[in-house]
């Protein structure tokens, strides 16, 4: 018990208001043999201490994010690489990078489920939530790369993680692969980059090395390059501060709240990190970039899989442990998630408004689930039920029947020419 001085938080007026929030506050504080009606000044203190230290750390996360976007930019623009190339591996890595500093500083603290929660969490949320947003605000075309190699490549990766966890832990050796198929990625997605022709004929990404002799060069004056050096390295320390607060704040708040750290990490954290993923694929979309809007998103999963998750590995001291409820659940979510891209980006090559509002359909039912499971409500079987026998099924019907409509039209206009 927590001696101190109290404040009587119920009046006459108010009694019948405030009296069941604050019992309910005394059910999910460690404190014990209270009344309900009186909480120390100590407690509220530390209550309010801890929101703010978790704004804070999601304020600082998102700054981070930015100075690290664009210093990186601004890094690789000095030193000749294109736009292009910069948006679909800079831009996409690095609004990845609140959920690089909060997974592995968890994983170093043995948070590993907060670690987890976070990455599976924010791969799920990026394309349920960020992607249906971004589609309702006006269809989004998709390009040619990403249906074969970019999309493919991600649900491949999706099981390949599901694998490596089969065991119950993602081990030194397993993050070390997952590394190695990151650097592999980049480098296939600079060469295929090199190839792509733009309207004007030139390629997409133009290689320093083989560009045309009237291709525009920038100086690099040091000045400029120390200058995005340092932004880079407050943007990266930003990220360290901030991931440290939004962990620990989050971690005390689990333990108030009676919820595990998985379910604060795949919920509260995901979202949180996912808020530069939120921002860039928003502003695309609303910009008309639908490019740099579905290639944020399937770039930022891609990282998240093969480096948050490869950096976690091999830096926490006996690799990532893997929860039976992530195992059992949330992984295969994931998964079937990255799956249910394929139909959807391959059909007319967009994600038509109707789609868009699918995912975030599901992103709603996600949600309702995680909640009902955590507070062990009486409706989660019936809930279960209905989307797993229901919703579920029309949905699948629903995205083979467009298919199917869509390989008929396209071999009808085939067959005309």
């Amino acid at each position: 018990m927590i001696n101190g001085p109290s404040v009587n938080l119920v009046n006459t007026r108010n009694r019948y208001i405030l009296y069941p929030v604050l019992a309910r506050l005394r059910k999910l504080l460690p404190i014990a043999n209270e009344r309900p009606h009186e909480v120390t000044i100590k407690q509220l203190t530390t209550m309010i201490a801890t929101l703010v230290q978790f704004l804070l750390g999601l304020v600082i996360l998102a700054l981070g994010g930015g100075l690290l976007i664009r210093g990186s930019s601004r890094l690789a623009s000095e030193l000749g690489v294109s736009r292009l190339f910069i948006g679909l591996t800079v831009v996409a890595f690095g609004t990845s990078a609140p959920e690089a500093a909060v997974s592995v500083m968890a994983a170093l603290s043995g948070s590993t489920d907060m670690a987890l929660g976070n990455l599976v969490g924010s791969n799920i949320f990026n394309i349920l939530l960020i992607l249906g947003l971004a589609a309702l605000i006006i269809p989004l075309s998709v390009s040619s790369q990403v249906v074969r190699f970019d999309l493919p490549f991600l649900v491949t990766i999706s099981g390949l993680f599901l694998l490596l966890a089969y065991d119950g832990s993602v081990g030194f050796l397993d993050g070390l692969l997952l590394l190695a198929l990151l650097a592999l990625h980049i480098f296939i997605s600079y060469r295929k980059g090199i190839r792509a022709k733009g309207p004007d004929g030139r390629s997409g990404v133009v290689d320093p090395l083989e560009a045309p002799a009237d291709f525009p060069r920038r100086n690099t004056p040091w000045k400029g390059l120390l200058l995005n050096a340092i932004i880079v390295v407050a943007g990266l320390a930003f990220l360290v501060f901030g991931s440290r607060w939004l962990v620990a704040s989050a971690s005390i708040a689990a333990r108030w709240l009676g919820l595990s750290e998985l379910v604060i990490g795949l919920t509260v954290i995901a979202i949180g990190t996912s808020l530069p993923e939120v921002a860039t694929s928003i502003t695309a979309a609303c910009r008309g970039e639908s490019d740099i809007a579905v290639g944020n998103v399937v770039g930022s999963n891609i990282f998240n899989i093969l480096g948050v998750l490869g950096f976690s590995a091999v830096a926490a001291p006996g690799g990532v442990a893997v929860s039976p409820a992530v195992l059992s659940f949330h992984l295969p979510v994931m998964v079937a998630v990255a799956v249910l891209c394929l139909p959807i980006f391959f059909t007319d090559m967009a994600v038509l408004r109707w789609e868009g509002g699918v995912l975030l359909g599901y992103f709603v039912l996600y949600t309702m689930y995680l909640l009902l499971r955590a507070t062990d409500h009486h409706t989660l079987h019936e809930f279960t039920v209905l989307v797993k026998w229901v919703i579920i099924p029309i949905t699948v019907l629903t995205l083979v029947a467009a298919t199917i409509a869509n390989l008929l039209e396209r071999r009808g206009k085939g067959g005309h020419k």
